[in-house]
């Protein structure tokens, strides 16, 4: 198996917790001088920002692992991702009809613009991106899994916007293909606090909200090949394939 450097937790200038030079420009840049092979596109409650960053790293061969950051309305932050950009389109749908309309105040909140991929501003975010969907964690990760995608609970260890913070433990009915961990708590030490089985993949990404966070900590996945199937299947453990965090 071959190994490959992943950050899957980036936010954009969409995000309006983001830094405004979270451009496409300069997320694949950092992305390069980290030696990243893989990214992942996660704004919240938005995929918008996605095409435009996939067109710039494209021309790096930097794979984007075309995603969102879902806030549930449990108020549990989820990373989802998709095959390909039709199940991409079809959850945006899906969010734009369960996302409340409480309109965005950039002055109070931040900015929330979609960009192409020369960071031309092509138009803004009207409703507040971080407000949570009126749809919960269960019916979401069956949504995500019907369109073939990717579930992972988010910084599982924060003691906010995590699926322990929030419900205090994993329904045994979620289905999920990884944890992700906070960059800079220790593996061991969470799986130790929840009792999490080594058949579980623990993966930590940056959670990059400024273009120096992004790549500062990455998971290595082990596979045959960077694709969507690849990375799937690293995350479940299937085939020899598998997860570390460097």
């Amino acid at each position: 198996m071959r190994q490959f450097r992943a950050d899957l937790h980036i936010h954009t200038v969409l995000s309006p917790c983001a830094d405004l030079d979270m451009s496409p420009e300069n997320i694949v840049a950092r992305a390069k001088k980290q030696k990243l092979d893989i990214i992942g596109i996660t704004d919240h409650n938005s995929t918008r920002n996605v095409e435009a960053v996939s067109k710039v790293a494209a021309r790096e061969d930097i794979f984007v692992l075309p995603g969102c950051e879902i806030n549930t309305s449990e108020e549990i932050h989820v990373l989802v991702f998709f095959p390909d950009t039709k199940a991409m389109n079809d959850f945006q749908q899906y969010i734009d009809r369960h996302l409340p309309p409480i309109a965005n105040h950039p002055g109070l909140f931040g900015y929330q613009v979609f960009v192409d991929e020369h960071s031309n501003i092509i138009g803004y975010e009207e409703k507040y991106l971080g407000s949570a969907l009126e749809v919960g964690i269960d019916e979401v990760e069956i949504k995500v899994h019907e369109i073939g995608g990717i579930f992972i609970p988010a910084h599982v260890d924060r003691y906010v916007t995590s699926i322990y913070s929030q419900l205090g433990f994993i329904p045994e009915s979620l289905q999920f293909e990884a944890l992700q961990i906070s960059k800079r708590v220790n593996e061991t030490d969470i799986r130790s606090k929840y009792s999490i089985p080594d058949e579980i993949s623990i993966v930590k990404f940056s959670d990059a909200h400024y273009p120096e966070n992004v790549g500062e900590v990455c998971t290595i996945l082990e596979m045959q090949e960077i694709s969507f199937s690849e990375i799937k299947k690293a995350l479940l453990k299937i085939g020899n394939r598998g997860t570390k965090i460097p």
